[in-house]
């Protein structure tokens, strides 16, 4: 982790021109990166993907992406830039990606993540996120399970005023 004095944080819809910036993190982030092509695909075609950036100033640091699946926006993509990590910009990002899903009429979310990723789980779970199952050898890299998790509806006075509280505490309020 690198110290670095505050700067704006912008986010924004992904759009064609990010890819390369993405699949930059992509490959930073996991052991078996989306092909560039992927993200391409998913913005062009797939209409239950919506798939957000976050900028420092400049240089795209984040980005996440969820499907809309009926009524559930599951989180299909989440990244950091290691470089960035733990200075909030995962929580700026998570609420972002909570607001489209409301704005899309997601009444939960859901995403799956790896049992050994604490600092993660520790993330999802301040959002409200919980645990609801395991899918077993879901890593193809090393066969580690993931973990399920969901929110309650995202509609509940809890989840607006959690998502709320995050949204301050993560420079995101409206």
């Amino acid at each position: 982790m690198v110290a670095r004095p505050p700067v704006a944080l912008t986010v924004r819809a992904m759009t064609a021109t990010d890819i390369p910036d993405v699949h930059e993190i992509e490959r930073a982030s996991f052991p078996v990166p989306w092909p560039a092509y992927a993200f391409r695909q998913e913005l062009e075609t797939n209409r239950l993907a919506r798939y957000v950036i976050v900028q420092a100033g400049n240089e795209t640091v984040a980005y996440g992406g969820i499907w809309l699946m009926v009524d559930e926006a599951h989180v299909t993509t989440f990244a950091v830039l290691p470089s960035w990590r733990r200075q909030g910009i995962g929580g700026r990002l998570m609420v972002e990606l909570l607001r489209v899903a409301t704005d899309v009429g997601a009444r939960l979310s859901t995403l799956e993540v790896r049992l050994s990723n604490k600092a993660a789980r520790a993330l999802y779970q301040r959002f409200g996120f919980h645990p609801v199952g395991l899918r077993p050898r879901y890593y193809s890299d090393n066969g580690e399970d993931a973990l399920i998790m969901t929110t309650g509806p995202l509609d509940s006075p809890e989840m607006r005023t959690r998502i709320t509280e995050m949204a301050v505490r993560y420079g995101a309020a409206p």
